[in-house]
């Protein structure tokens, strides 16, 4: 007779289960990387930051430098003299022959006659690589070493897509470091104003009323012309930031607020006020992870919309 122990059948079903647990930061990506969309946008996001670190590098002209206003696009094309190549090359736009019947201006067409190799690392206008290291190469450019000017240039003869890549470094650090504040002090403010309720949140909650009865467009522009134009641009671009900051928590926190307010009458974190457990380690063991994935969100519309008001 053979005898069998519950014991050692059940270690026997269970053997093959794991018992491993993961972070919420790494079931949210675990997630997050088997979306196609997902990682598609945040391989392009993360193009257009290095693009923005290494301005200089990316910029094909110094875009300080002038030349010949409103100079038209330079064209891309795979055909020379010798025919179809698989190389490209660039084309200068410049006055034909014939006049426009309209406007009997010199009608601009690509000169094909002579076609400039397009090449990569070249050798341009000197910088500082990340401040430190002086050099002169850049991603793209003629082989020949004339200038390219794939968008053409201003009215002051500077190229126009050198001058875009340096200003995306401003533009995304005006971006970052705004939202940044703005998620911060909406996310304390709205947790500590659902959580602690009563007075405080009454009153609390007609300041953040006040703030958002602003028309925020028309207060941005009334704001920003009290600086001088002529403060130093760090200065000018600080003050933007705490303007944007100032103005934009309140939405937020108000939105944070609702969501402590409903996750303070959970079963748990009632179980946990019950047992003694302080307001900080609720707040930061219970709320804090609960009302997160809402501030993520409200952290990519965010960004895009502080870009677009810029």
């Amino acid at each position: 007779m053979v005898t069998i122990h519950q014991g050692e059948a059940a270690d026997g079903r269970i053997s093959t289960v794991s018992t491993t647990s993961q972070s919420y930061p790494a079931l949210v990506w675990r997630r997050f990387r088997k979306s196609i969309p997902g990682m598609l946008g945040l391989t392009l996001v993360s193009l257009l930051f290095l693009m923005a670190i290494f301005a200089e590098f990316f910029a094909p002209q110094n875009p300080n430098a002038n030349g010949a206003a409103f100079a038209p696009p330079d064209q891309i094309g795979f055909h020379t003299k010798e025919g179809l190549t698989f190389w490209p090359v660039v084309y200068a736009v410049t006055e034909g022959d014939d006049l426009d019947p309209i406007t009997f201006q010199p009608i601009m067409a690509p000169d094909l006659e002579n076609p400039r190799p397009l090449a990569f690392f070249v050798q341009g206008w000197s910088y500082n690589f990340l401040g430190l290291i002086p050099v002169d190469t850049h991603f793209i450019g003629l082989s020949d070493g004339t200038p390219l000017h794939l968008l053409g240039t201003d009215k002051l003869g500077r190229d126009i897509l050198s001058r875009g890549i340096m200003g995306s470094r401003i533009t995304l650090t005006i971006a970052l470091t705004a939202i940044t504040l703005i998620t911060v002090a909406g996310t304390l403010l709205g947790i500590t104003s659902g959580y602690i309720g009563g007075r405080f949140d009454l009153w609390f909650q007609r300041f953040v009323e006040i703030v958002l009865a602003f028309p925020q467009l028309p207060l941005y522009l009334t704001l920003t012309t009290l600086i001088p134009v002529t403060a130093p641009s760090y200065l000018f671009i600080s003050f933007v930031i705490l303007v944007i900051a100032g103005l934009g928590w309140a939405q937020l926190s108000r939105e944070v607020r609702s969501k402590t307010m409903a996750m303070a009458k959970v079963d748990y974190v009632r179980a946990a006020q019950a047992i003694g457990a302080s307001d900080g380690r609720i707040i930061t063991r219970h709320i804090l992870p609960n009302v997160t994935s809402h501030v993520i969100v409200s952290i990519t519309l965010g960004i895009p919309a502080i870009i677009l008001l810029e």
